[in-house]
């Protein structure tokens, strides 16, 4: 497991409507990316009209359950930030990209 500082950042967000969006900036510690073959979920997406998170917190993927992306590596991320956004459902990773 590597340590916090060196998981990927998340540098965008633009789910709006989810309670660790605080400006485009998940507060979230960290996120976890699942979902379906061909959409990646962020599952720590919380639909809720009361912000989470903490101030001084910007996210870090802390899991990825994607193991057909080229960036997963025995389920951490090694892509170098990744962005968070709407896709296949209403929060995906938008830097997913599926092994060929």
């Amino acid at each position: 497991m590597s340590a916090l500082a060196e998981l990927p950042p998340v540098t965008d967000c633009a789910v709006t409507g989810c309670g660790f969006n605080h400006d485009h900036d998940c507060h979230a510690a960290a996120v976890t990316i699942a979902g379906a073959r061909g959409d990646a979920a962020c599952v720590t997406f919380i639909p809720l009209g009361t912000k989470g998170g903490l101030d001084t917190v910007l996210a870090h993927v802390g899991a990825c359950q994607r193991t057909d992306c080229v960036h997963n590596a025995d389920l951490e991320c090694t892509a170098t930030e990744i962005r968070v956004g709407a896709g296949g459902s209403e929060a995906d990773c938008l830097t997913y990209t599926a092994r060929t």
